[in-house]
């Protein structure tokens, strides 16, 4: 992928494919509605990563019409209405794809941000 400082579409759809990743992989431990991914995505990156609601329900939106993802209503632990998200085959196959995209991304970085010397 090819991202220049003024193309926002690109960069968009890196910070929107990197969401997309962080919900796989969540997902990857079980079902769970969109209140705990967010916060499961909060917990594991020890408060960095703070998911809004306005990026993490259009990115499910997105991710289940891409059929990554398929949902059903279930009560929470707090006996509350919620719909649950689960992982399909197909999720789990486009996480491994984009964890090896994410690998070659920070390898590269690394190599920009720690030249080995020649």
């Amino acid at each position: 992928m090819a991202l220049h400082s003024s193309d926002s579409d690109a960069r968009s759809e890196l910070l929107r494919g990197t969401l997309d990743m962080l919900i796989l992989r969540t997902l990857q431990w079980g079902p769970q509605h969109g209140y705990a991914i967010g916060h499961t995505i909060r917990a594991q990156s020890r408060d960095v990563l703070q998911i809004e609601a306005g990026s993490l329900y259009p990115a499910l939106q997105r991710l289940s019409k891409k059929g990554w993802v398929t949902s059903t209503w279930g009560q929470t632990d707090a006996n509350q209405r919620a719909k649950f998200y689960r992982l399909t085959p197909e999720g789990k196959q486009q996480l491994v794809r984009e964890e090896s995209r994410w690998a070659e991304m920070v390898r590269a970085i690394g190599r920009v941000m720690k030249p080995t010397a020649r």
